[in-house]
C-alpha cells in the first residue's frame, strides 16, 4: 500500500481518490484555501459538495492548514488544482515538495511564447524551480463525476521517466481506469488543452440550431462538421508543437466529452445563437472559462506563426473564427467554405 496526498479537492483531483482507494492505497485529500466548504462537507458526510458523489469511506480529508501533516510520509503528490490555480501551486506548493516526492498533475493547459511556440504546463513547472522534481501529468477523455461512478475510460499519463510512469500507473489502474504511458509530455498535454478551444467551436452549431429552430433542438450534421474540422486543425497544431500525431486520439476523445456538458458548451451555444462575447459572458454571470484562455493563447500562437511565414491562415479557419468571436467582438459566421479541400491520388 502507498500513501497518496491530493492537494486541491476540486472535482477531478477528488475523483482520483476512487481508483486509488479501490486499489487499497491511503488517500489524503487536502483542500486549497478556497476549498474550505468542500472539506468541511466531506468530513461531515463523506460526500463531495460540488461533484455530488460519495467518496470512498477510507479517504481522509484535510483543510489546507494541515497540508504539512498530510504530506508527511507521502509516496506521491497529486496536484489537483485547475489551470487558474497554477500560479498558486508554483508559489505555495512547489517550495514545499521535496525532490524525492514525484508529482502527478491533473491541471490541463498550455502557454504560448512570443514566437508562437506552445509549451505544456509540466514544462512550466520544471522551469519554475531549481529542484529536480519529477513532474508528471494526466491527459485524456475523463470527466470527474463519471470516474467517481467507475465508468470505463482510457487516459494517458505522461512524464520524462518511463519507469516512474509505470510505477504511478500501478497505483491508479483498475478495470475501469485504463492508462497508456508517454514520454511525449508536450504532445499529450497540449493535445488535451487545445480541445477546449474547439469544444467552444463545436458548441456554436448547437446555438445556431437553437436560433434557427426557435427552440432547443440540436442538429448533428453541423456539429459533426465542426468536430471533423476541429480534428484536422488539432492535428496541425500537434505537429507545430512537435508532438506525436497519435495524441490526436486524446484530443478528439477529450473534445467529445467536453462538447456534451459544462461551461465550454454553454459559451459556445450562446455565441452560436448570435450573441457577442460580452453578452454571452453576462449571461453566464462573468464566470472564468479555461476555454477562453486556451482559445486566446492558441490563436495568438498561430497568428505569430502566420506573421513569421511558418503557417498559413487557411490552415486554421475555425480557430481564427473562435478568436474573432472571443477577442474581436464579432458574431458567429462559421467559415464553412474554408473547410473544403480537394484531394487527388
Amino acid at each position: 500500500m502507498s500513501t497518496i496526498v491530493i492537494v486541491g479537492s476540486g472535482m477531478m483531483g477528488s475523483a482520483l481518490s476512487v481508483p486509488l482507494s479501490d486499489n487499497g492505497h491511503e488517500v489524503r485529500l487536502v483542500g486549497t484555501p478556497l476549498d474550505g466548504a468542500i472539506v468541511k462537507h466531506g468530513k461531515e458526510t463523506g460526500a463531495h459538495l460540488t461533484m455530488k458523489r460519495q467518496l470512498p469511506a477510507a479517504v481522509k480529508w484535510y483543510p489546507f492548514e494541515e497540508v504539512a501533516e498530510a504530506m508527511e510520509g507521502a509516496d506521491l503528490y497529486v496536484n489537483g488544482v485547475s489551470s487558474f490555480g497554477l500560479d498558486w501551486f508554483i508559489q505555495e506548493m512547489v517550495p514545499r515538495i521535496p525532490e524525492s516526492l514525484p508529482v502527478l498533475s491533473v491541471t490541463k493547459g498550455m502557454m504560448n511564447l512570443p514566437d508562437g511556440t506552445l509549451i505544456s504546463y509540466p514544462e512550466l513547472l520544471e522551469q519554475s524551480t531549481d529542484k529536480k522534481i519529477s513532474f508528471n501529468a494526466i491527459g485524456g477523455p475523463c470527466t470527474s463525476y463519471e470516474l467517481a461512478d467507475r465508468d470505463f475510460t482510457h487516459v494517458s499519463f505522461c512524464g520524462r521517466d518511463m519507469e516512474m510512469l509505470r510505477w504511478i500507473k500501478s497505483l491508479f489502474e483498475t478495470e475501469y481506469y485504463n492508462i497508456s504511458l508517454s514520454t511525449d509530455v508536450r504532445g499529450v498535454e497540449c493535445a488535451v488543452a487545445m480541445k477546449n478551444a474547439y469544444a467552444l467551436a463545436v458548441g456554436l452549431a448547437i446555438g445556431m440550431s437553437y436560433a434557427r429552430e426557435g427552440k432547443e433542438i440540436e442538429h448533428y450534421n453541423s456539429q459533426a462538421a465542426l468536430f471533423g474540422q476541429s480534428v484536422v486543425e488539432m492535428n496541425k497544431l500537434l505537429d507545430l508543437c512537435g508532438g506525436d500525431p497519435s495524441n490526436v486520439r486524446l484530443a478528439a476523445g477529450d473534445l467529445y466529452v467536453t462538447v456534451f456538458g459544462g461551461r465550454t458548451r454553454k459559451i459556445g451555444l450562446l455565441l452560436g445563437t448570435g450573441m457577442n462575447f460580452d453578452e454571452a459572458m453576462e449571461k453566464l454571470a462573468g464566470v472564468t472559462l479555461e476555454s477562453i484562455v486556451i482559445s486566446t493563447r492558441t490563436a495568438e500562437a498561430v497568428r505569430a506563426l502566420i506573421a513569421a511565414g511558418k503557417v498559413q491562415e487557411a490552415d486554421f479557419p475555425l480557430l481564427l473564427h473562435v478568436d474573432e468571436l472571443v477577442n474581436q467582438g464579432k458574431t458567429v459566421n462559421v467559415p464553412w467554405k474554408k473547410f473544403e479541400t480537394e484531394f487527388m491520388v
